[in-house]
């Protein structure tokens, strides 16, 4: 990342350089010296951005092919729903955020609902389309106030370190790092494979390149392991990097998966699903809300009362994206925290999310190159993610029982059942069971209560159709 002074601060709370030079149409539209920034700023912040997000153009078809969807079209789909979102987010919230497929979503997409429940990944699409419906209607209106405050913390940390674990894991198990044993149920790959040290040299690589700030860490870490798997056997024959059918091609359409979802799914197997659209819903309203707070503070573009501008905008676009995403054939679509690192660079307006959609665009041309990135490559970047996902946790007072318990449980039954649903219901009903008896049944938001309900449902349901 790059460090940079941030420029001094209104009393309206917005940063402003009267030096800065206006630039007519441009500036009037996206508040260019208002804000204490310039074209050539903006062009600079949204190229830092680009490279520290550009791993999910590789890390997304990956994740998802998973799922039996073609890998070739998940990736024109990530760089489409990318571009559809950042410019959204660009032109109608005028904030420095870049908007992409969502890392967490996208697991619980192929392994949960697809692999485990045996939803098809078109009624999977279905549920995630509906997910942002409900996700845009929450946004328009003042309930998005009151789930952001019913929500215990606890709760929320659960679930997201539950997920960031469950990445981690996946990501190891797929590069062959993590294998089946007879004896201990999982053990590490052998040492003497040559994937194994790959993926191990690749784990030792990576956070070196993050602690050292390196710009766009992750994509460069993902691009030297991949050029070193064309010289590493994969043991079948082959190298562990595939040579590919060309570098630069025309941009793919994502003809199989857009407008593939299934509605009807969704419908007839509502009941099955309605935890699961719990979780795209908190995960993708929480990961905005807080990816907002980080990006504008970082921006100094909060106003004088601590609020956040164009916040109902940044919101309806996370949302729509969510409802095209799966429209073009991807899970659900939020802002990135990356988008920080464009913040420092000096990007203070949707001029940077403009720019990152552009680089997007260009990346369109270079499908055939992230069709054969393979497992070993970007399972370190996916263990970055999930660490980073887990730093919650330190947020949380874990001598409390009752928020070590759900939390614990949440993680743990979440990796050991390889079920986000088993691990969500646990630490729910715990939270509920200790705070009921500790006396505080009282403060038990409504809405807990419900979430309650609808896991012992869910249980019930299963128990009869499994």
């Amino acid at each position: 990342m790059n460090e940079m002074t941030p420029p001094p601060v209104q009393s309206n709370g917005l940063a402003s350089d009267p030096t800065a030079p206006k630039t007519g149409t441009v500036d009037s539209f996206f508040h260019l010296t208002e804000r204490g920034t310039s074209i050539s700023r903006e062009v600079v912040a949204g190229a830092t951005t680009f490279a520290a997000m550009a791993y999910i153009i590789a890390v997304n078809p990956a994740i998802m092919s998973g799922a039996g969807m073609d890998r070739a079209d998940l990736v024109s789909a990530t760089a489409l729903a990318a571009i559809f979102g950042s410019v959204m987010m660009g032109l109608t919230a005028n904030l420095p955020l870049a908007v992409a497929p969502a890392m967490g979503s996208n697991v619980i997409f192929t392994y949960v609902l697809v692999k485990q429940m045996g939803v098809p990944w078109q009624g999977a699409l279905a549920m995630v389309a509906f997910t942002g419906v409900l996700f845009l209607i929450l946004s328009l209106s003042r309930l998005r106030e009151r789930v952001a405050n019913d929500v215990p913390e606890t709760l929320k940390i659960g679930i997201q370190a539950a997920v960031g674990t469950l990445i981690v894991f996946i990501a190891l198990r797929g590069a062959g790092f993590i294998v089946q044993n007879p004896s201990t149920y999982i053990a590490m790959g052998s040492l003497r494979s040559p994937p194994v040290l790959l993926t191990l040299a690749g784990l030792l690589l990576t956070p070196v390149l993050i602690a050292r700030r390196v710009p766009g860490a992750l994509i460069l870490s993902i691009a030297l392991l991949t050029v070193i798997g064309f010289f590493v056997p994969a043991g079948n024959g082959k190298m562990v990097t595939s040579m590919p059918s060309a570098i630069l091609s025309w941009p793919r359409w994502p003809t199989s998966t857009f407008a593939a979802l299934d509605a009807g799914y969704l419908f007839t197997h509502f009941v099955t699903g309605l935890p699961l659209l719990f979780y795209f819903l908190c995960a993708e309203f929480f990961s905005t809300l807080g990816t907002l707070i980080g990006v504008t503070g970082a921006a100094n573009l909060r106003r004088g009362d601590g609020s956040i501008p164009n916040a109902t905008a940044a919101f309806a676009t996370d949302a729509t994206a969510t409802i095209v995403g799966p429209v073009l054939g991807t899970s659900v679509v939020t802002a990135y925290i990356e988008s920080i690192t464009g913040v420092q660079a000096g990007g203070r307006t949707g001029l940077t999310s403009l720019t990152v959609a552009g680089f997007f665009c260009l990346a369109l041309f270079f499908w055939p190159v992230f069709v054969i990135i393979p497992p070993q490559a970007t399972a370190p970047a996916l263990v970055l993610v999930g660490v980073l996902m887990m730093q919650g946790l330190a947020r949380i007072d874990m001598m409390e029982l009752s928020n070590a318990v759900p939390i614990v449980l949440t993680l743990l039954v979440t990796v050991l059942t390889n079920n986000l649903i088993n691990g969500m219901a646990l630490g729910t009903l715990s939270y509920l069971a200790l705070e009921v008896t500790l006396g505080r049944r009282a403060q038990i938001p409504a809405m807990v209560w419900g979430l309650g309900a609808v896991f012992v449902l869910y249980g019930v349901v299963t128990a009869q159709v499994m």
